[in-house]
């Protein structure tokens, strides 16, 4: 006979405590144990602040180029392609307002909207508009409608509008817009989507602002760095800002000298073309001396 097993239950019953108020957003010591590689300073809610200088140079990085330096630093899955544009030639560059929708429930909607007018986001619009109302300028939106068109529109041409004198950037939407006609007579913005369609936003509730999303293939974190192309949208963690736009300028001014000394008969275009020789260097940084 097998001799009896005794199982000894705590004394004391466990318990797990869960905020009695839903917040819409992160708190700021949230938002910054989410992204503890930001070297820059931060807003006030906590999201990464990458100074306008770095902005305006990673204007000039292309796709490609941001590509390899993320994916040299371990970062491969940071692109997502296949977009339909308003501004197809724009360069979008900016910091992400991350937002997600998840299909619509009834009760945990009604959840979010009693924390959101809590919080003074407001009880009349939709909840996209919250979103909108967060941004500020040179921020790019980010939001993951789940590829949601028919809908599934987050702006049309009065918010699209909102989002044009907010950033001066743009928007990059896993979902539809409306009023296409009316969104691609704006300036100073740009915006990628899946497609477009008639319908207005509906049967879809808000998860967060500022929170993790999936775009694609890609998670992204509020304070990325946008950088949308004719080829797609890259989305740079901030601490590798720095690296994207310096190989960048670096890749600029190589191809700038080797060009230059291709015509000039100096090194043949094999030479250029492969690992450069301790002479090329040379001659190279002697190059770049003399310009600066």
């Amino acid at each position: 006979m097998q001799p009896a097993i005794t199982i000894h239950f705590p004394l004391a019953p466990i318990t797990a405590t869960f905020p009695a108020v839903m917040h819409i957003s992160p708190t700021r010591e949230q938002m910054i144990a989410m992204t503890p590689l930001n070297p820059f300073d931060r807003f006030p809610d906590g999201r990464p602040w990458v100074p306008d200088t770095w902005l305006e140079r990673m204007k000039l990085v292309t796709t490609e180029e941001a590509w390899g330096t993320l994916h040299h630093h371990g970062y491969r899955r940071q692109f997502e392609g296949n977009w339909k544009e308003t501004h197809p030639n724009a360069i979008t560059v900016g910091r992400a307002v991350t937002a997600a929708f998840i299909p619509h429930r009834p009760d945990f909607h009604q959840a979010i909207q009693d924390a959101g007018v809590a919080e003074g986001r407001g009880s009349s619009g939709g909840q996209n508009a919250w979103v909108i109302n967060s941004l500020q300028m040179h921020d790019v939106m980010v939001v993951d409608l789940f590829g949601k068109v028919k809908d599934g529109t987050m702006v049309g041409d009065n918010l699209g509008t909102a989002v044009r004198t907010r950033t001066r950037a743009g928007a990059v939407i896993d979902g539809g817009i409306r009023d296409f006609q009316g969104l691609v007579g704006l300036t100073d913005v740009n915006f990628y989507m899946r497609g477009m369609d008639p319908t207005a936003i509906a049967d879809v509730t808000l998860l967060g602002i500022n929170i993790p999303v999936r775009i694609g293939g890609v998670t992204v974190l509020p304070g990325d760095v946008i950088l949308g192309t004719p080829t797609g949208v890259m989305f740079i963690p901030p601490h590798l800002v720095q690296q994207v736009v310096e190989s960048s300028e670096d890749i600029r001014v190589r191809d700038e000298f080797g060009k230059l000394r291709i015509e000039q008969g100096r090194w043949s275009s094999g030479e250029i073309d492969s690992k450069w020789s301790d002479a090329i260097e040379a001659d190279f940084a002697e190059w770049k001396k003399s310009r600066s």
